[in-house]
């Protein structure tokens, strides 16, 4: 009984370590692995954003500021190239921007801005 137990413990330690998000630091690590994941999940018929992105008819030129913060969640989004896009396509793609998650985390209390492009 005391091995099953034991046993069961380091289990769910394991499982729950290789949960736990990557922890990136330093900001030229930090752009260069966001602009790396968001070149992915925009990519081809199996990225992530760019199923969201086809099922809601956006298309275009974009460039974002995005600023990420804790937990890799995305805490703002600001339009740059301002008026070459339809505004509620502009306006949908930065609803989708802002819900998504990256699979990394920046430390607590930091922030961090970056310009990325996409072409849809």
């Amino acid at each position: 009984m005391k091995q099953f137990i034991t046993t069961a413990l380091v289990i769910i330690a394991i499982t729950a370590y290789g949960q736990k998000k990557e922890l990136v630091e330093y900001r030229e690590n930090v752009v260069e692995k966001a602009i790396a994941e968001l070149d992915s999940v925009t990519a081809g018929p199996e990225g992530e954003l760019y199923k969201e992105f086809a099922e809601n008819g956006i298309r275009g030129h974009y460039v974002f500021d995005i600023t990420i913060r804790e937990k890799g969640a995305v805490a703002t989004v600001f339009v740059v190239n301002d008026g070459e896009n339809p505004i509620p396509q502009q306006n949908r793609l930065k609803d989708l921007i802002k819900l998504y998650r990256f699979s990394f985390k920046v430390p607590k209390g930091k922030s961090y801005k970056f310009q990325y492009t996409f072409n849809l």
